[in-house]
């Protein structure tokens, strides 16, 4: 794509159908459609491979017992969606966009080979200018009430219950509650987010090392986002030391990073300066963001595209391309409740104009994504295809993330007919392109147990009796997805005991937030206690597979009953991380 700056596009009418004048750029709504549909012609389809692991991975699941036909819900393609309008920026987000354009012009000159991911920067900025100004001048939409559909996700949408940004203070990415000591000699890289990230390269790389597995003083740019970092990482000694490795051994991945930093830079500029102006009484900020399923699909791909490396052969795949957006829609599902208190827009459960069944279907991709990811079939095609997975095994460890805090249930419901139970395991390929389809039907379970699931089922006997039938029901579907489990016994049930089995304890007795929170907290020091269990060659994938399929599919589905907001009024307040 030829690269064309956004920095001169001059201050246009509110009226965002008014086209820019000739030759001075682009509109916000017209940034969003040029995204949308370099995306969409960019993407590679499904490859054969991976199309023959998905039949061998569903066939094996059929020969556990007869296929029954199920419910089907349809998931439309996003890029092929209408796209909203939104308003041009104002005189200070022209000045930003400027900013961006004159360093992103700087990286193609050095690395020409750059230039479609600096163009996709910009246009994903200008978009991200559009939709904040736009929220804060037009009068927000009337959001789409669940009950309007009856379909078997929307009756199983959770009441949320209110909360107040003091229900959040926990909340931090300075490495507590989870401190792992992945990086011996860089005190500022032992924090939740690079832990993650160390974990994802090492599950993925222990077969095909790509080179990619400590290569974090190339990537550490993108923590601009992260307050805390700024005060621990001399970031233009980082800047530097990028450059010049990148002057002596050009790598298209580290010159990403550069991209990808700005962009997270540009992120939390645009984002501080309208919560500013909301805290300064300024503008009033609705909860609500006026996002469409085509536009937040759009906005979100940068915002993960670079940051989990994959080969180039990878970048453009479907499957990685959706697992990408899932991993930005769980991470939403969980954080909605504090992202509409602090005044975060990118969520997308605080888009008025996407319906709520949509929603639930996303959230519902989300939970069938984890759900294959437990299948060894599931791993054989891509490198990148434990994202998903350890997503959310690093939400429910690092105690910074409400979901068991906010996904207590007020008692447990059935387990006979749950659509979510019933969610068939899906690779969502198709999420941002074609669209796909979500079964709802009879889940499979295994005949028995092998000799190491055994083992945790008679540990939950013993200690939580009331938790026990559930429990051991679940150890059979996951056996069914992913086939005898090979893991560690010890450190793996100590995770479940103070997490998934905690929190179903708590949901069985009267209602209390303090006993949330403290199953909340505990999971964040059981986190710090026995993530670097994970790291195991021998038994990490093991162990994520399990702590995935009980912490995201499992009932009661905490992730599902974290997900929804009350509405009530933005702070302004800005949490970090």
């Amino acid at each position: 794509m030829h690269s064309q700056g956004v920095g001169a596009v001059p201050e246009a009418s509110a009226d965002s159908s008014v086209p820019a004048q000739p030759g001075t750029g682009i509109q916000p709504a017209q940034a969003g459609e040029i995204l949308a549909g370099f995306l969409a012609r960019r993407v590679n389809g499904s490859t054969e491979q991976y199309r023959r692991c998905q039949n061998a991975a569903r066939q094996r699941l059929d020969a556990l017992g007869s296929p029954h036909p199920g419910t089907t819900l349809r998931v439309e393609g996003a890029l092929h969606l209408a796209q909203r309008a939104l308003l041009p920026p104002d005189e200070e987000g022209h000045a930003r966009l400027r900013r961006l354009d004159t360093s992103l012009s700087l990286i193609e000159a050095a690395f020409p080979q750059v230039g479609t991911d600096a163009e996709l920067c910009r246009l994903t900025c200008l978009m991200l200018e559009g939709a904040w100004r736009t929220r804060a001048l037009t009068p927000p939409r009337e959001e789409e009430q669940a009950a309007a559909c009856a379909c078997p996700l929307c009756r199983r949408l959770p009441t949320p219950p209110a909360r107040t940004l003091d229900d959040y203070s926990w909340r931090q990415s300075a490495g507590r509650p989870l401190t792992v000591k992945a990086w011996p000699y860089r005190r500022e890289l032992d924090s939740v987010l690079t832990a993650g990230w160390i974990w994802v390269r090492q599950l993925n790389d222990l077969e095909r090392d790509l080179g990619l597995r400590h290569r974090f003083e190339d990537d550490i740019l993108v923590f601009h986002e992260y307050k805390r970092v700024i005060d621990t990482i001399d970031t233009s000694h980082v800047t530097q030391l990028v450059e010049s490795r990148l002057a002596e051994s050009f790598s298209t991945n580290s010159a990403r990073a550069l991209v990808c930093g700005l962009y997270a830079a540009h992120k939390r500029s645009v984002d501080e300066h309208w919560l500013q102006q909301h805290h300064a009484g300024s503008v009033t900020l609705p909860q609500t963001n006026p996002l469409s399923q085509s536009t937040y699909s759009a906005l979100q791909m940068l915002d993960c595209l670079f940051w989990h490396v994959s080969p180039d052969t990878e970048l453009w795949q479907e499957e990685h391309l959706a697992s990408l957006l899932l991993c930005r829609v769980i991470d939403d599902m969980a954080d909605v409740r504090v992202d509409s208190l602090t005044g975060e827009i990118s969520n997308f459960w605080l888009a008025a104009g996407i319906p709520a069944h949509t929603k639930a279907l996303y959230a519902a991709c989300t939970i069938a994504l984890i759900k294959y990811g437990c299948m060894p079939e599931a791993h054989e095609p891509m490198w990148n295809t434990w994202l998903m997975n350890s997503t959310i095994v690093w939400m429910g460890l690092t105690g910074r993330h409400a979901l068991w805090f906010d996904g207590i249930t007020d008692g447990l419901p059935p387990a006979e007919d749950c659509p979510l139970c019933d969610l068939q395991p899906n690779p969502c390929t198709g999420i941002l392109t074609h669209g796909t389809a979500l079964t709802i039907g009879p889940r499979p379970t295994a005949p028995a147990l092998s000799s190491r699931t055994t083992e945790l089922s008679a540990l939950c006997r013993v200690q939580f009796p009331r938790t026990w039938a559930l429990f051991d029901a679940e150890l059979h579907a996951f056996e069914a997805l992913h086939g005898p489990w090979q893991g560690n016994i010890d450190s793996t049930w100590e995770i479940l005991r103070r997490t998934y089995v905690a929190a179903v304890e708590a949901s069985m007795d009267a209602p209390s937030p303090d006993r949330a929170r403290q199953v909340q907290q505990d999971a964040g020091a059981v986190g710090s206690e026995k993530f670097s269990t994970l790291y195991d060659p021998q038994t990490g994938r093991e162990d994520t597979a399990l702590l995935s399929y009980m912490f995201g599919c499992a009932h009661p589905h905490f992730i599902w009953n974290a997900t929804g907001h009350q509405p009530t009024t933005v702070t302004g307040d800005w949490l970090d991380g």
